[in-house]
């Protein structure tokens, strides 16, 4: 439920397309920001808007799919701690490299970025296929599971993280 493309006016909700999870060949315990029962996300569990998936327990050991929603600015920090501080799994964000919260959270504590080739085209709710983005996204992997299927994916160049050094 992302919001990955202007949608003045429209939607925030911006689905993953299916091809990344073909690409993944995952099938994950946890969707936390699903848009519903029947959705393409291969998750056992799922937490809808309704759920609050944000206040619901993400088990240890489960392996979560997260693409969280973008309301207002800096919306989707509070879903990207609790997914970096739960370890395991693959969350899908803007890849603003230049942005105070991609440099707090994410080059400190990340394990495994991959940038997908081209302009990833999210799924709108009416089943539609929306138009290039004007910027690019970032699976970010967090534990060996989901960075061996990052690696062996082809969605991408992938790269391990190395922050700078302590001060």
């Amino acid at each position: 439920m992302a919001e990955h493309e202007p949608s003045i006016g429209a939607t925030s909700d911006w689905y993953t397309p299916p091809e990344i999870f073909k690409a993944l060949g995952l099938v994950f315990d946890l969707d936390p920001c699903s848009p519903g029962p029947g959705h393409w996300v291969p998750a056992q569990r799922i937490y809808t808007k309704q759920d609050d998936g944000l206040r619901q327990p993400w088990l240890p050991g489960w392996l979560v799919f997260m693409n969280p929603p973008f309301g207002g600015r800096n919306g989707h920090v509070p879903w990207l701690v609790k997914f970096l501080d739960h370890a395991n799994g693959i969350a899908i964000v803007r890849a603003y490299t230049s942005s105070g919260w991609f440099h707090k959270y994410v080059v400190p504590r990340a394990e495994l970025l991959c940038c997908p080739n081209g302009k990833t085209k999210f799924i709108r709710p009416d089943g539609s296929i929306g138009k290039q983005p004007g910027h690019a996204v970032v699976l970010i992997g967090m534990g060996r599971v989901a960075n061996d299927a990052l690696l062996r994916s082809g969605l991408g160049f992938c790269a391990r993280i190395v922050g700078p050094p302590d001060a």
